[in-house]
């Protein structure tokens, strides 16, 4: 026996499908909803600086390395300011010299992330008039903080009393010099 559509049946299915390409009308668009109040910004207090001083902001700056006849310098601070840090080998003497920007004749305390040492400081000869003071101490080439500053994770701190506390990346400017005077 064979079974056959009635054709009743045939154009119902067909309309249904044919229906289903028609496009839905769209409805029209709502009127956008009435803006709500939102209450005023208030800027949060600034969080209190971080005990650690390895979380703190880097001091603004960049290190640089200079080389002429009686050694080598790397100097630490903004492009196109005077140094606020400097580390100078004298080859002479074999001698390093960190001088800081500043009159202050407080000590000098650094902190990487293996050594904390206080170091005396004396005041440097004035340069041109105009120029910035400086205050200096004194290391030797093989001077274990030298290595700690060099390999300090990242950064170490430059702080005297009186000052401001600088925060100083740890770049290779500074073991450039250091390798300079142990040659």
């Amino acid at each position: 026996m064979r079974t056959t559509i009635p054709l009743f049946a045939m154009t119902v299915l067909m309309g249904t499908v044919l229906a289903a390409c028609v496009e839905k009308p769209v409805a029209p668009a709502r009127a956008p909803a009435p803006p709500v109040a939102r209450p005023a910004v208030v800027p949060r207090p600034v969080p209190p600086r971080s005990n650690d001083w390895r979380d703190w902001p880097v001091t603004v700056g960049d290190w640089t390395y200079r080389q002429d006849q009686g050694g080598s310098t790397a100097l630490f601070g903004a492009r196109g300011s005077n140094a606020l840090l400097t580390l100078r080998c004298d080859n002479a003497s074999a001698m390093l010299y960190l001088s800081r920007q500043g009159i202050a004749r407080t000590p000098l305390t650094v902190r990487t992330s293996t050594v904390v040492r206080s170091l005396p400081v004396q005041p440097t000869s004035p340069g041109p008039a105009g120029a910035p003071a400086y205050v200096a101490t004194r290391l030797a080439a093989r001077d274990p903080l030298l290595d700690a500053m060099v390999f300090s994770r990242g950064r170490f701190i430059v702080e005297q009393g009186g000052a401001a506390t600088l925060v100083v990346p740890a770049w290779a400017e500074i073991a450039r010099v250091t390798e300079d005077c142990r040659r």
